[in-house]
């Protein structure tokens, strides 16, 4: 049985599942209901298959690896699944699944709107090309498979194209994300240069002979391409605009699994194509990479009152903690401490798996919310925990994790990320170590700043009253969206209180890897986790015991103090005026103090608009509006004066567009006689 499912058949037919779903759902384009059912049936059976293939080869061991000629010369559809692979066709798989679960449901909202037999499409291609991404083995058919899975989600993220916001972030996704693929055919061909194969296992053998410049350069186009996939600050300025415009279940895709994959290869370029020792600067540049992007994420999110936007936000920064693991990795592998290594591995492998969870159930709470308010902005909302409980609850749960609170599962993994870094400040000399030490400092930062921006969100989108009539008409979200956040939820704190266990699993897939092999950490196990350095050690059952123990106590003394008591419920005193939405405070309020500490870096503009019952007498305001904006300094002081030089640049080279035949023959006979002169002059 293992032998079949892991065999090319088995694998042919999760590509399959997802062909189907995309064309049946395609030829059902007219009627929709058939087309949102076919479309999303099909993309769960396939990622059903994903979690089994992925599963077995984990448990196994085994490194299925087969391919396809082709009559195109240096072309090959080469696959290979190997415990990394399997590892991230396990997250895709598994995101996919609820995400086509929660999709049943929030699809009615199209109904009329948008043809869903091209969301299916779109949608089914878009799994199956993140699938063939991390699968592929051959630079060619990678890339292929790589402008497949941006081409698609680019189609999803303009699918509301009748929104001018859409397109225009499509637009700039589809620029940043071709800009990035151009540096990775740079990187390829700098690897084909030196190896003479695209062959993802002829260039790991042909480039341990490489030069250091030639490892050096491929390292920093790769940084570039794979990096503005991933989000990096200072190539994530795509992200804040395409996550937010996406059907709210391709968002909890492209955050959760879609900025993965430049992750995936980061590692695989640092581990595998760029085998031996790295350079000390490779990992400190990625560590300082993720501060910096951790930082600025949660602080971008802090004061965004677009929630899908916000959640977009902290994708950036949950980005930066994965950097911040996998570049201590680096910096203590170019060392030699390979356990220390394998700790930082395992803590960004173990965030990369939380952050897809706990994100999706977060882009799955707030579509639930905007299918029932038709709006993104915060402000409006208020009081929707009364006729929207369960959404709450289980968007309370994602904010808990994001939030690193335990026991849920994002405290884990960022504790374990602390501890490798703590282990750089006391190995390592002063400049390394104060590398580290603003690695440690960002990610402090960052945790209570991100509990902070979802105090405001959870706050202000569920408790006080409705601020507007939408917020106030909301019902319950439907069922199937209710179970994809119920499973994610579940795993949220599943994952938490079983961290033990799945960081020894995780484990087990770093050292799989090459430059990974021969490090080893203290046993873990389901109850205790803990590293090798024995800095640290945290009782997953105790912890939980402590926190249930404290909340037990704390409900059991109200009941003792307030027993035989008459409670008497009445309405707030308001100085006698009626109370309405307009008194709770509001999203801008909650974070104003931060944005004022944090200004230098925000850059926040104010514009205040009073309009008065009469313009002679300015004692009886009518209403009020306070506008609040942010600059991304990233936009305002290099993509703005990139775009502006690049303009200017077109325009100059648009003079040599004369429109005269005769001229550009004479262009061309001045190239070739150029080409010709070249071409004799060579020995």
């Amino acid at each position: 049985m293992t032998a079949l499912i892991l065999s090319p058949a088995g694998f042919s037919a999760i590509i399959a599942a997802f062909t189907v779903g995309a064309l049946g759902a395609l030829l059902l384009g007219r009627h929709e209901r058939a087309a949102g059912l076919w479309g999303n049936l099909w993309a769960a059976g396939g990622s059903l298959l994903g979690l089994l293939y992925s599963a077995t080869a984990l448990i196994t061991g085994d490194v299925p690896a087969f391919g396809v000629a082709t009559s195109f010369p240096l072309l090959s559809l080469s696959f290979r699944i190997d415990a990394l692979s399997a590892f991230f066709l396990l997250v895709i798989s598994l995101v996919a699944l609820v995400s086509a679960v929660y999709a049943l449901g929030y699809v009615r909202h199209y109904y009329g709107r948008y043809p869903l037999g091209s969301l299916g499409l779109f949608t089914n291609a878009f799994i199956a090309g993140m699938i063939l991404v991390v699968t592929a083995h051959h630079a060619l058919w990678f890339l292929i498979v790589w402008e497949l899975m941006s081409l698609t989600s680019y189609f999803l993220v303009i699918y509301e194209r009748r929104e001018p916001e859409n397109i225009q972030a499509g637009s700039l996704y589809f620029i940043m994300t071709h800009i990035g693929t151009a540096f990775i055919i740079l990187a390829f061909l700098l690897m084909y240069g030196a190896t003479g194969s695209f062959d993802f296992g002829a260039i790991g053998r042909g480039m341990a002979a490489a030069s250091p410049l030639l490892r050096d350069g491929v390292f920093l186009f790769a940084l570039i391409g794979f990096g503005a996939k991933a989000g990096i600050i200072p190539f994530h300025i795509w992200l804040p605009g395409a996550h937010p415009a996406a059907p709210s279940h391709v968002s909890a895709l492209m955050s959760g699994v879609m900025i993965k994959t430049g992750i995936y290869m980061l590692v695989r370029v640092c581990t595998d194509f760029l085998p031996g020792p790295p350079p000390l600067w490779w990992g400190l540049t990625i560590l300082g990479s993720g501060a910096v992007s951790s930082l600025l994420g949660v602080l971008y999110a802090l004061s965004e009152h677009d929630l899908k936007r916000l959640l977009a936000y902290h994708s950036i920064e949950n980005i930066g903690i994965i950097l911040m693991g996998f570049g201590s990795a680096l910096v203590f592998l170019s060392a030699g401490f390979t356990a220390l290594a394998l700790l930082g591995m395992i803590a960004a492998l173990f965030h990369t798996l939380n952050h897809a969870t706990f994100k999706a159930l977060l882009f799955f709470g707030a579509g639930a919310v905007i299918s029932q308010t038709h709006t993104r902005n915060i402000e409006e909302y208020g009081g929707l925990i009364r006729s929207m409980p369960q959404t709450a609850l289980f968007f309370l749960a994602g904010s808990l994790a994001i939030s690193a609170l335990p026991p849920f599962n994002g405290f884990f993994s960022e504790w374990m990320t602390f501890q490798a870094l703590f282990a750089g400040v006391g190995t390592f000399s002063l400049v390394t170590k104060a590398v580290f030490l603003l690695g440690v400092g960002s990610l402090a930062f960052t945790g209570g700043l991100a509990a902070a921006c979802f105090v405001k969100a959870f706050g202000v989108t569920f408790l006080a009253r409705p601020r507007s009539p939408e917020a106030g008409r909301a019902t319950e979200a439907p069922l199937s969206l209710r179970l994809a956040m119920a499973a994610l939820a579940l795993a949220t704190l599943l994952l938490g209180v079983i961290a033990g266990g799945v960081s020894r699993a995780v484990g087990a897939i770093v050292q799989a890897l090459p430059a990974f092999q021969g490090g080893a950490l203290q046993p873990a196990s389901y109850t205790l986790l803990r590293v090798d350095t024995g800095f640290a050690a945290v009782s997953l059952p105790a912890l939980t015991a402590v926190l249930v123990g404290v909340a037990a106590a704390v409900a059991g003394a109200v009941h003792l103090l307030t027993r035989g008591r008459r409670v008497t419920l009445g309405r707030t005193w308001d100085c006698g005026a009626d109370l309405t939405g307009r008194m709770e405070i509001t999203a801008t309020a909650f974070s104003r103090s931060i944005v004022t500490v944090f200004r230098g870096v925000l850059k926040p503009t104010g514009q205040t608009e009073i309009d008065y019952h009469d313009a002679r007498l300015r004692y009886f305001p009518k209403s009020g509006l306070v506008r609040l904006e942010f600059r991304d300094i990233w936009a305002q002081f290099f993509y703005q004066p990139l775009q502006k030089m690049t303009l200017g640049i077109a325009g100059q080279i648009k003079k040599i567009q004369v429109g005269n035949i005769n001229v550009y023959i004479g262009y061309i006979l001045v190239t070739l006689t150029f080409l010709l002169i070249m071409l004799a002059a060579r020995p």
